[in-house]
């Protein structure tokens, strides 16, 4: 069997993601669990300046662009470009693994809250012993 060279050509190419730069920096952190907030602090912008870039409204400087890559786990190729290997979404993990990871997680926010609790209501009645 004989290909054309447009065939062979095309075979050879790498796979490009035909996402724009925002959906794949989009995709890229909603792969490594963080909010946009949590990727801003990071990157030491404002959370507007990240959901611009989302939205494709704008586009990150190259020194940004680069260091967006490093933080999203990805290559600068295919945030640029879509070309290379897209991030691995969670989704290999069956869904009562990671409901159980985040119900654990709410627990020991809540573990947390309840010795924040506990400590103020000491300090409280101290203070109220000394007031009187």
């Amino acid at each position: 069997m004989r290909l054309s060279t447009e065939a062979v050509i095309s075979k050879l190419r790498p796979k490009t993601d035909n996402d724009t730069l925002g959906g794949r920096i989009w995709r890229a952190r909603d792969a490594m669990n963080l909010s946009t907030k949590d990727l801003a602090n990071q990157l030491g912008v404002r959370i507007d300046t990240i959901a611009a870039w989302e939205r494709d409204r704008s586009e990150p400087r190259t020194n940004r662009l680069f260091m967006l890559a490093g933080i999203l786990g990805v290559t600068p190729a295919w945030l640029i470009a879509g070309i290379g290997d897209a991030p691995k979404d969670d989704l290999s993990q069956p869904a009562t693994l990671r409901l159980r990871d985040q119900l654990a997680a709410i627990r020991k926010l809540h573990d947390e809250t309840g010795k924040a609790i506990s400590a103020l209501e000491v300090e409280l009645a101290r203070v109220l012993q000394d007031i009187q």
